[in-house]
């Protein structure tokens, strides 16, 4: 027997401290909930334990059995109710807590009764077996939810302790499987809790990638159109360069500012407004190659970066193509608005070699053709 107290506290010992961890990460703000529920659950099978630790001292054998039947199949029930909030399936909270609380009627209703201990042993043992065999088919159906295929780990160690937990009349009765049942029931214990850690955590770690790349995305393309923003366009720009040095290569800034575009704001509002920006944008990105860059750098303003261009020519019909898109029709199934744009263009590295400088007369084309009558377009300089 003493062997079997050193894997007692070996398991209750570990179940502390798995359960302090599980308490304290489901205190983390925006921790999914089931975390909270494992912890309970592992809390109350370190309970459990400690109830056998007392047996011969502090309660008779048949109390203790039926302290530990108690608290390990709570643990059980928060371990489902942890699966239920992990996984968002608030639907089996309400059938699984009639079946719980049956079970628990049936516990205390076997200690004042006092059932035969075969017929308790075989009631608990169906309990905790069926409780894992739910957890695994969930675990299985979820197992895409987390990466790592730790999902897929957890239904097969509940499986495995599901069967394990069948063998619980035969563990308390036989003296020679005793001690290695209680040792592999720790084990896949400890197995189960590392891995319900381990789900937990890739979570957490999920929604922080998930966070970054919402907080990149907001910092680096406009929310509306879901172009890129002068931010990123800068950043992009320094690639485009790389592949306008190569031999023969230029690169064109072409400047938009949508003509005609304010009063649809004035008379049917914002929202409308930007229904239109959202279809102008869609036309540009449709009309430019995949290595140009669009941008969205003001309110009714859009920059095209158009890169491996043989000549200024080039630009200049990419400029004429964009310009058909803007004054073709915008329907936006209540109404079709006509708009027109004034477009200039700068070359690089004809005109600058930095961007600013190159926005900055390409800004300056686009106003030349305010000033001869909008809907056109013009180089730099000419």
């Amino acid at each position: 027997m003493a062997l079997f107290e050193t894997v007692n506290i070996i398991g209750y010992t570990l179940y502390f401290g798995f359960a302090v961890l599980l308490l304290w990460l489901s205190r983390i703000p925006r921790t999914n909930a089931g975390a909270g529920c494992w912890g309970i659950a592992i809390f109350f099978s370190f309970c459990a334990r400690l109830a056998l630790s007392f047996s011969g001292s502090l309660f008779d054998i048949n109390t203790a059995e039926h302290i530990y039947a108690f608290f390990i199949s709570l643990e059980k029930c928060f371990l489902l109710l942890g699966a239920f909030r992990f996984f968002s399936l608030p639907h089996y909270t309400r059938p699984y807590l009639i079946v719980v609380a049956l079970a628990m009627l049936w516990l205390a209703s076997s200690w004042l009764v006092d059932f035969s201990r075969i017929l308790f042993s075989m009631g608990v043992g169906l309990f905790n077996a069926a409780a894992l065999l739910f957890f695994a088919i969930i675990a299985y159906r979820e197992r895409n939810t987390i990466p790592h295929k730790v999902m897929l780990w957890i239904a097969i160690i509940c499986s495995c302790f599901a069967l394990h937990w069948l063998t619980y009349p035969v563990l308390r009765f036989t003296d020679t499987w005793l001690v290695p049942g209680f040792l592999l029931g720790t084990a896949m214990a400890v197995l189960l809790y590392l891995s319900l850690i381990s789900a937990v955590l890739l979570q957490f770690q999920k929604r922080l990638q998930d966070a970054e790349i919402y907080a990149l995305d907001l910092a680096y393309h406009d929310p509306l159109t879901g172009l890129n923003n002068k931010r990123y366009m800068t950043t992009l720009f320094d690639q485009a360069l790389i592949l306008a040095t190569r031999p023969h290569q230029m690169l064109a800034v072409i400047y938009i500012d949508l003509d005609n575009f304010k009063p649809i704001n004035d008379t049917a509002g914002h929202m409308v407004g930007d229904e239109v920006l959202k279809i102008i944008a869609k036309r540009l990105v449709d009309n430019t190659r995949s290595t140009d860059i669009c941008a969205r750098i003001g309110g009714d303003e859009f920059v095209v970066i158009a890169t491996q261009l043989e000549n200024a020519e080039h630009a200049n019909q990419i400029a004429e193509k964009l310009l058909q898109q803007c004054c073709s029709p915008v329907d936006t199934g209540h109404y079709t608005y006509y708009l027109g744009a004034s477009i200039g263009v700068s070359i690089y590295p004809t005109h600058s070699n930095d961007l600013n400088q190159l926005l900055q007369h390409a800004d300056t084309a686009m106003y030349e053709v305010k000033k001869n009558g909008k809907s056109g377009f013009q180089l730099f300089g000419v």
